[in-house]
């Protein structure tokens, strides 16, 4: 009878700290096998009988803990998760068995569990009663850091009082930092960990005595840390970088420490290296704390210098501000610096925002003397980094000024028109053909061109020969569990259309399970949001190829596109329906319509449509023709008012809807599963689908970007007056189809130029350029819809700021000033809106880079009336300048031409 073995089984703690301490090592290691037997044993053990295991898995725990003579064992075996009870282990019988080991055993044992980061939180008391005793320092990993931290603040006292049992008692910080003997070990080691333990930031101010800030200066009043050690610790912290809010804790200890001049004066490299890299935060605590150096005479001119040279490239306007004061400051205390300090205050020349750039060069123009030379012509290369207006301005005071972007001979830069690629499929192999199914079976993010190749080939092939197919797919496919033999016939709702024809050649599927009146995914083709019907089209286009696949191959697909975006020119289905009359092969319905959806409408090739003489030659013709065109939408604002969300009231902004009327010609002539596009839509608020397939979706229409714009504004809309986020990418996509860019496609871009989040912005500005790259832009309505949009608050002034900014750093001044003079009346009128000002110097911007002149804006001439040096007034009154005095030259007159013809 084993029994320490008996002992484990039954649970009983006690007895087996009883039994180990009486046995020696030999015997100790004799009981291993036996132990790691059981905890395999238990690891079988089903879920029932592991509810009754928790006294066992204690009990064997502290057995195997006890059993282990290597500490590295030891600590594997304390450490391992298959062990551990679910709620918090009592270390004290663990640590009561373990106390008779040597102090350097116990000591390795402690640092090993310190260095095992997912369970040294865990561990934390059996490794301070390992080390007690020992004098072995204390780990310094970054877990037992932490939680030598989290113990230290939540220390409670359990000392009786009196007769009374012992209760818990909050300890305070001080006492416990004082008490413990590790203190002055692990301190140092706060600033060293990777990210700063969380309980340092639990408190309100640092101030408050009890909180670590305050703590931490008292011990180094005390004498117990190095002041030094407190100081060189945070700033080393701050320059290692971060989240801001993990390096508030290091600049309020610097806070609470309040260091002395020479102090700071000691860390003045550090400082500048805060100032320049830092985040925003702790970048200007430094730039006060240079100030405070300065103001005491212990920053040189050019240590300045360097510091301004660094700070003034930063995006924020509040630090170049206080620099450029205290540049200022800096120039009248000693003119003898200007040599090198004016320079340092050139950097901010290139600043974005143009009101510092003017004060920069105020700044130069107040400092310069007659005879520096050699220092004007150092400012005249900097100056060049000026804009237009202030550029002409530091010509008369520099001399010379190298002007790359004179407005004079301005040419706007616009990116190439999107290419076309076409797709072909003739002369691909079986192995590729298997290769390429292969690959879209484990990707979700197929382009539209690699499945329609997919889908063409898989046809084509099997009307060629589809046993050759079919074993050249079983390999590539053999780690899909619907081609294994054994598994029976494939759910045809659980396959993409490359997967599903794929099936259909092997053999997999159902042709019941195929027939066109089964419903897709369980439903039919009632009411439902346009992204779900758009994925039945695709679906039944797929279902129907793959039924043909099993009952009357067909020789290829009528819908695959002619180029990777989608489009299907008008001749290559002709020829292709002429293909099929002539081996008297029946079109597909779905494939059919699929192609008519996707032809390019060329009123020209419907007579030869017509020639066809059948019936899918009349219809292709009528498509060609007035049949096939969108269907035109209406527009109207909703009323404010509320809606019910997630059981509650939410409050609705007006917003612009679109509305779609019903196309008659999808209605009569398509398939079923067509018609839900054709049916009366109003694009009013959210739906909910699957998301990822929407830039797939685009391929149904991609000659109707009208239609697919009503369709995808409400979700533009949820991204500019919400927290939507993603369909700019779609924005961008669509606006490189075909189809008339008409007026619903133009509201799109205007709505996501005022999206919430930046990338739903950039996306906007993609495809105003991609518009306006291929002539489809029209300026002055783009600019109504943004008046609009901006009167009704979809869209915020300061986003839309940022999007024209982006939009005419890229060369396209000229069009973003034509779309922003439409727009600018709707922040003027009744009253400046807020951000107006940020709007206004985007405007002047681009006039001053492209020298459009012209009559003002409404509202302007009020606005720059103002008095005052807002940047709504000085920003008004530069953009009413410079469009009074454009450069009066041919090549601008050009320039204005080429933009109206651009607009019409």
């Amino acid at each position: 009878m084993n029994t320490l073995l008996d002992a484990v089984r039954t649970g009983r703690c006690t007895l087996v700290t009883h039994l180990i301490t009486r046995l020696t090592d030999a015997e100790r290691r004799a009981h291993l096998p036996e132990l790691t037997a059981l905890r395999a044993e238990i690891r079988t053990w089903d879920w029932s009988r592991r509810w009754d295991a928790e006294p066992t898995l204690r009990a064997l725990h502290l057995a195997g803990a006890g059993c282990h003579t290597g500490p590295a064992a030891a600590a594997s075996w304390i450490a391992a998760r298959d062990l551990r009870d679910a709620r918090p282990r009592d270390t004290a019988p663990l640590a009561a068995l373990l106390a008779s080991r040597a102090p350097a055993w116990r000591a390795d044992v402690a640092h090993r569990l310190a260095a095992r980061t997912a369970t040294v939180d865990d561990d934390y008391p059996l490794i301070r009663a390992l080390l007690d005793g020992t004098e072995a320092p204390a780990p310094t990993t970054d877990g037992f850091v932490h939680a030598w931290a989290r113990a230290t603040t939540t220390a409670t006292d359990t000392t009786p009082t009196g007769r009374h049992r012992p209760r818990p008692r909050p300890r305070p910080l001080r006492v416990a930092l004082r008490e413990d003997p590790h203190t002055p070990h692990l301190v140092p080691h706060l600033f060293e960990t990777a990210e700063p333990a969380p309980s340092l930031t639990w408190y309100d101010t640092p101030h408050t005595p009890g909180r670590w800030p305050a703590e931490l200066a008292h011990l180094a009043t005390e004498g117990t840390v190095e002041r030094r050690t407190l100081i060189d610790g945070s700033i080393n912290r701050l320059l290692r970088g971060g989240r801001t809010a993990h390096l508030a804790f290091y600049t309020d200890l610097l806070d609470v420490l309040d260091l002395t001049t020479d102090e700071r004066a000691e860390h003045t490299a550090d400082w500048i290296a805060l100032a320049a890299d830092a985040p925003s935060p702790t970048a200007g605590r430094a730039q006060q704390t240079l100030t405070a150096l300065f103001e005491a005479g212990r920053l040189p001119a050019d240590r300045l210098a360097e510091m301004s040279q660094a700070v003034l490239f930063r995006p924020e306007k509040k630090l170049v501000r206080a620099q450029l004061v205290l540049l200022g400051k800096a120039l009248r205390r000693s003119g003898e610096d200007r040599s090198t300090l004016l320079p340092a205050t050139a950097a901010a020349f290139g600043h974005p925002d143009t009101l510092l750039q003017e004060k920069a060069l105020k700044l130069v123009a107040a400092h310069l003397r007659p005879g520096d030379d050699a220092l004007r012509t150092d400012l005249a290369f900097e100056a060049e980094h000026l804009g237009p207006a202030l550029r002409r301005t530091a010509a008369a005071l520099l001399g010379a000024i190298a002007d790359p972007t004179d407005p004079a001979g301005y040419e706007e830069t616009l990116p190439a028109p999107p290419a076309r690629r076409p797709l072909t499929t003739a002369g691909r192999s079986l192995a590729e053909t298997a290769e390429l199914v292969a690959a879209l079976a484990k990707t979700n993010a197929a382009t539209t061109e690699e499945t329609e190749t997919a889908l063409d080939l898989l046809v084509r092939h099997t009307h060629q020969d589809r046993t050759a197919l079919a074993a050249a797919l079983l390999p590539a496919l053999a780690d899909r569990h619907w081609a294994r033999q054994d598994t029976g016939h494939a759910d045809p709702d659980h396959l993409s259309g490359p997967e599903l024809l794929a099936a259909a050649v092997l053999g997999r599927l159902d042709p019941a399970d195929l027939a066109p009146q089964r419903p897709i995914n369980g439903r039919g083709f009632g009411q439902h949001c346009i992204h779900d019907a758009l994925q039945r089209v695709t679906t039944a286009r797929a279902r129907e190829a793959a039924l043909r696949v099993l009952t009357d191959p067909l020789p290829f697909l009528l819908a695959t596109p002619t180029w990777d975006c989608g489009t299907l020119e008008p001749q290559d289905l002709i020829t292709r329906l002429t293909a099929y009359a002539r081996h008297g092969c029946v079109p597909a319905p779905a494939d059919f319509a699929q192609a008519l959806l996707r032809v390019r409408r060329d009123p020209h090739a419907a007579a030869q449509a017509e020639a066809l003489a059948t019936d899918e030659g009349r219809r292709l013709a009528a498509w060609l023709t007035a049949d096939g065109a969108p269907a035109p939408h209406t527009r109207h604002v909703t009323d404010r008012g509320p809606r019910t969300w997630w059981g509650g009231q939410q409050d609705m902004p007006r917003r612009i809807v679109l509305e779609l009327p019903e196309h008659q010609f999808i209605q009569k002539e398509f398939p079923a599963v067509f018609h839900p596009l054709g049916r009366p839509r109003t694009a009013t608020g959210h739906c909910w689908h699957w998301r990822g397939q929407e830039l797939a979706h685009l391929a149904v229409l991609p000659q109707d970007r009208e239609t697919q714009a009503v369709w995808l504004l409400p979700d533009l809309t949820g991204c500019a007056i919400g927290e939507d986020r993603g369909a700019g990418e779609v924005l961008s996509r669509l606006a490189e189809l075909g189809g008339p860019a008409g007026p619903a496609l133009h509201l799109a871009v205007a709505t996501a130029l005022g999206a919430r989040h930046t990338e739903d912005r950039l996306a906007a500005v993609d495809a105003l350029l991609v518009l306006a790259a291929t002539g489809e832009l029209d300026t002055a309505l783009l600019g109504r819809d943004l008046a609009e949009l901006l009167r009704l608050g979809t869209v915020k002034p300061n986003r839309l700021a940022d999007a024209a900014r982006t939009a005419a750093a890229t060369g396209a001044y000229a069009t973003t000033w034509a779309v922003l003079a439409g727009a600018l009346p709707a922040v003027l009128d009744d009253g400046p809106a807020r951000g107006a000002g940020e709007l206004l110097a985007v405007a002047a911007d681009c006039v001053e880079h492209c020298g459009a002149g012209g009559p003002l804006p409404e509202g302007l001439a009020p606005a720059a009336a103002r008095k005052g040096t807002s940047q709504l007034a000085t920003q008004a009154r530069r953009l009413r300048t410079a469009l009074d005095n454009p450069p009066a030259t041919a090549e601008r007159g050009r320039l204005t031409l080429t933009l109206g013809e651009r607009g019409a």
